[in-house]
């Protein structure tokens, strides 16, 4: 608001109160300011939008949208009302309303170039690339710029990149988008070095490399200054489409005598060479190779321009660059898998490791940049390369615990790049467990020696060494990885939410990572803390549409076309991520399950939701899945790292999950619907009063879960030795499959009647009391947290079944509740057509409909409060190979679990006994 700018206008001075309550967040003084102002002018239409503003951000949004309509329809045309009502349809989530606005401004006043622009970017906050193409033109047949022009060109390159016909896009959009550039190129009206991005983007999507090279190389080229070297990676772009590998190749060579440590130019240069000795090209007798200079066609050449690289850099007293050691190993890794014989003129690829580890050992990068050349060195050298590494490290004296120590940071950096090599080796793997214990015990003493530098018990001793290791590193966010995933996986998940805040993730990382938090977030227990990480990661979804759009804006004022469809493609992404639709339904199903039936009824919380049982808008065709499932550093041997199939499987296992849940959601809208449906005799007016039709929806949702159902359980067959998310919660999802499906056959029953009621209502009873079947009460009992032989033992699946049982119990209750409102009057019709003797159907139907309660009554209470009493633990756990120091750090480690423990059952408790009391409160 405070960025509205100047207004010349004698309204002004009467505005501007409105403006800075509005600014300070007194909406309710906004509203009874404008109140006053509206008394003396009632005309005045910028008084009213602030107005509607003030209630839109106090909650009143029908009142608000009532009242900026009001203004609307009389199509303003002074700046503060249509800056205010842009303002006010932004908070609604209502951009295409803006676009009416201005074109009813456009219309009233033609010639305004402001009007005409606002016109243009509110169509593209909504996508309408057409008319943006459209009111492109019209502006720059108002005002002839340049910028305005290509606007409306970069709208039909917009309109090409969104046609699902990619025939439409190739044969109309696209080439009108040429031909237009080319009008103003013949004109010599090309200014900017957008214009030129734009044109070789037009080209480049046509596949007119050729022309697109011309371009680049020709006088439009000479405009392409404002990244590095722009001009020649886009004709080496051409290039490689093009498959001219001479004039590739020649380009590489020269940029990379410019840049000797440019790793992109030493790739294409290496692809060019085997290209040009595939193809036995040879270079003409006279004149130039190529436009680019002299072409290298042999493995002579490049083996000695590789060698050249290396001893200039030997020469060189400043620092060396890593580029051309590295090319040495990529040549020998190429010249291998080809069979080439020449690999030898370079060198044994052990002695060229040991002298890139002499060089650059001391740099975090050095385990990366060998870990990919390792495949080079045969097994039986793995230990001998290992050794040889260690006589690199310069350590002290051999002290009383029999290790040598680094004396700085460089011989620091030297033993952990050795310790990860000798890891990714697989020779850390390969040691039995009294030598790896001494490996943990030599690493743990090396850590804290570098401290001044700047089984279960395994486990809290693995909690104490990171809980130590944050301590004197707070800013370490691979210590912090390695806690919340070793919290969530004890089911303590009280400290993680705070472990994540600390990690400060920004923007697109609560997609890419934050399903470490959300994965764990509603299945242990903690519901507040649940909540509170799903709004982490839908707040930036959210705000994501929103902001994507100002960026485009942004993009078309600058001229940063070829952004704009990164801009389209990374909100298409987001908003076709797997861990939104996850974390979306999880916060639903959440606050169904905490609050409906407690601070608001089901049908209320659904209708609250928006949610519609009978759409599904989960882009299951085209889900993306953006988790980084490497965040977690990993020295592991290649045999021991994630694959595809990993990924494949994980990936698989998250849609089966994502469906259920879904599915579930969905039936729960349904049942909360077919509550407060209408009650009908007669089947035709059934239909049109969409009983039917609720009843079919409910069918199909129940028959798409039992698939889903199945599915799952062919998952957990397959990977018997994972533990998966249906290992413990299959049973469970069949309890509420079951519950739900007997809200269909009372649906039926209400629908069409008691007509043999001895024989339908048996039918349906005993469905109720078999969704809480004695296994499953038998599966939540348990100690979570226990002392067993003077070892602290936990069971964090017994949380999880524990929080799916509450669940089902919700489910149970809320089918109760319908069962309630369709039998009773039932139960009063028939007792009132009763005859003067007692019916024995009546009495039956009287009899099961009385017991269907009390025997789920019965199981639910004999369950419930006990549990809080399992976690009287004391922590006197004996740690005899702990330091004192490591001692509080685990047993901190321990109270955290412990403490997560009881906050879980404590709201899994609270949670449970107001189910139990509306239960009790539920009259048949």
């Amino acid at each position: 608001m405070a960025a509205r700018g100047h207004v010349q206008d004698p309204n002004d001075r009467r505005l501007r109160p409105i403006y800075d309550y509005l600014d300070n967040g007194n909406n309710k003084m906004a509203i009874q300011q404008a109140d006053k102002l509206l008394k003396k002018h009632k005309d005045l239409h910028c008084a009213k939008v602030l107005k509607a503003i003030g209630l839109q951000r106090t909650g009143k949004q029908d009142e608000a949208f009532s009242l900026a309509q009001e203004v609307a329809t009389l199509e303003p045309t002074d700046d503060n009302s249509l800056q205010a009502l842009t303002i006010l349809y932004r908070e609604m989530h209502r951009p295409e309303l803006v676009t009416k606005l201005y074109e009813a401004a456009v219309k009233k006043v033609p010639l305004s170039e402001e009007y005409h622009s606002h016109l243009f970017m509110a169509y593209a906050r909504v996508g309408e690339y057409k008319k943006m193409q459209q009111a492109g033109m019209a502006l720059y047949k108002t005002v002839p710029k340049n910028p305005y022009y290509f606007w409306s060109v970069m709208s039909l390159v917009m309109q090409a990149i969104s046609a699902q016909d990619e025939k439409l896009a190739q044969t109309m959009f696209l080439p009108l988008a040429e031909r237009m550039v080319e009008k103003m190129v013949k004109e010599e009206k090309i200014e900017a070095e957008a214009e030129v991005q734009l044109y070789f983007m037009i080209l480049e999507r046509l596949g007119k490399c050729v022309e697109a090279l011309d371009v680049v190389r020709g006088p439009l080229g000479e405009k392409l200054t404002s990244e590095l070297r722009s001009r020649e990676n886009k004709c080496m772009m051409m290039y490689q489409r093009l498959q001219l590998w001479p004039e590739c190749n020649a380009l590489s060579y020269k940029l990379l005598l410019k840049n000797p440590d440019d790793w992109q130019f030493y790739l294409s240069y290496f692809d060019s060479l085997f290209h040009l000795m595939d193809k036995s090209w040879s270079p003409p007798n006279e004149g130039k190779h190529c436009v680019e200079g002299p072409v290298q066609t042999t493995v002579a050449e490049a083996v000695k321009f590789v060698v050249d690289r290396m001893e200039e850099e030997d020469k060189k007293e400043s620092r060396p660059l890593r580029g051309p050691y590295m090319a040495c190993l990529e040549l020998i890794h190429r010249l291998r898998q080809r069979g080439c014989p020449d690999e030898q003129e370079l060198g044994d690829p052990l002695e060229l490791m040991l002298q890139f580890f002499g060089k650059f050992g001391d740099k975090p990068c050095c385990i990366t940049d060998l870990k990919i050349y390792l495949h080079l060195l045969p097994p039986e050298q793995h230990t001998q390369f290992k050794n040889r590494l260690g006589e690199l490290v310069p350590l002290g004296e051999v002290g009383e615990d029999g290790f040598g120590f680094p004396g700085d940071t460089k011989a620091l950096q030297r033993h952990l790049c050795v310790c990860q090599l000798s890891r990714v080796l697989g020779l850390q793997h390969a040691l039995d467990t009294e030598g790896k214990l001494c490996l943990i015990t030599e690493l743990k003493a090396h850590y804290h020696y570098g401290l001044q530098f700047g089984d279960e018990n395994m486990l809290w001793q693995c909690l104490g060494v990171l809980e130590e290791g944050l301590s004197f590193s707070p800013s370490n966010a691979q210590f912090k990885l390695l806690l919340l995933l070793l919290f969530c996986r004890l089911g303590a998940f009280q400290p993680v939410v705070d472990l994540y805040s600390s990690l400060d993730a920004k923007h697109v990382q609560h997609d890419t990572i934050g399903y470490l938090l959300t994965r764990y977030a509603g299945s242990l227990g903690q519901f507040a803390a649940a909540s509170q990480s799903y709004n982490f990661s839908l707040r930036f979804f959210h705000s994501n549409q929103k902001d994507t759009s100002e960026y485009i804006i942004q993009a078309y004022k600058y001229g940063a076309f070829e952004k704009i469809p990164e801009f389209i493609a990374f909100r298409t992404r987001l908003n076709q991520s797997l861990h939104f639709a996850q974390v979306r339904t999880e916060r639903m199903l959440l606050d169904l399950y905490t609050e409906a039936d407690i601070t608001s009824s089901l049908e209320e919380s659904v209708k609250a939701m928006g949610l519609c049982p009978e759409e599904d808008d989960i882009p299951w065709d085209n889900m993306r899945d953006n988790r980084d499932l490497t965040v977690l550093f990993s020295w592991d041997p290649k045999d021991r790292e994630l694959t595809e199939e990993h990924r494949r499987l994980s990936l698989q296992e998250e849609l089966v999950w994502l469906k259920v849940r879904s599915l579930t959601l969905r039936l729960l809208a349904s049942l909360a619907l077919l509550g407060h449906a209408p009650s009908s005799r007669n089947s035709d007016k059934a239909n049109e009063n969409g009983v039917s039709a609720k009843s079919s929806t409910l069918q199909t949702l129940l028959s798409q879960l039992d698939l889903t159902l199945q599915t799952a359980a062919q998952i957990t067959e397959k990977q018997t030795q994972v533990h998966t998310r249906f290992t413990n919660n299959c049973v469970i999802c069949h309890c509420q499959a079951s519950a739900l499906r007997l809200s269909l056959t009372l649906q039926e029953l209400e629908t069409t009647g008691l007509v043999i009621t001895g024989v339908i209502v048996p039918s349906y009873s005993p469905m109720l009391i078999c969704s809480l079947p004695p296994e499953l009460l038998s599966r939540c009992k348990g100690e979570v947290l226990e002392m067993k032989d003077s070892r602290l033992m936990t069971q964090p699946s017994l949380l999880e079944t524990l929080v799916f049982f509450v669940e089902t119990v919700c489910v149970v209750l809320w089918v109760a509740s319908y069962s309630a409102s369709v039998l009773r009057p039932l139960k009063s019709s028939l007792q009132k057509k009763r005859k003067k003797k007692k019916d024995s159907s009546t009495a039956m139907v009287h009899t099961h409909y009385r017991l269907i309660l009390p025997l789920s009554h019965g199981s639910f209470s004999s369950y419930s409060p006990p549990f809080l009493t399992s976690l009287s633990v004391s922590l006197s756990v004996p740690l005899p190979s702990f330091s004192q120091e490591e001692c509080g750090f685990t047993r901190a480690a321990m109270d955290k679990v412990q403490n997560s423990y009881l906050g879980s059952l404590q709201e899994l408790g609270d949670l449970l006994r107001k189910r139990a009391d509306s239960l009790k409160s539920l009259k048949f």
